[in-house]
């Protein structure tokens, strides 16, 4: 019987330094992403609406991926948790843009808050063939 433990790496950079979870989790080839905000460099969430929010949180995503070896592509399932899910639609319209070969397997769901007064917190599964 294999030890699952030894199969299992907790990921982070100093991008989330200081914070209370792991950035991404390795289990074997699958990589879970924890929720992202759109965050900038600065660390306040971008200006402008929605769409601009889900813009640098789906940035955000990919340039974390991309630390580990893992591109947009990888992406197989999402989880999209919204302050308001009237703005369902002008988040998808800039969410399915990332997706240039497939559409993930996704959940979308409305929440009476979010980190940060965030609009928008999206999580990740990716898989590395």
């Amino acid at each position: 019987m294999n030890d699952i433990s030894t199969a299992i790496e907790y990921l982070s950079s100093d991008a989330v330094q200081g914070l209370p979870f792991s950035e991404v989790v390795r289990v074997g080839n699958t990589y879970y992403v924890s929720g992202q905000l759109g965050r900038d460099a600065s660390g306040k969430l971008a200006p402008g609406g929605i769409a601009a929010e889900t813009r640098q949180t789906m940035e955000n995503i990919k340039a974390t991926l991309e630390r580990y070896g893992l591109s947009m592509d990888d992406v197989v399932k999402a989880t999209v948790f919204m302050a308001d899910i009237g703005e369902w639609a002008e988040m998808n319209k800039v969410y399915v843009t990332y997706f240039r070969n497939h559409l993930p397997a996704r959940s979308a769901l409305g929440a009476s808050g979010l980190a940060l007064g965030a609009r928008v917190e999206i999580e990740c599964i990716a898989a590395k063939a």
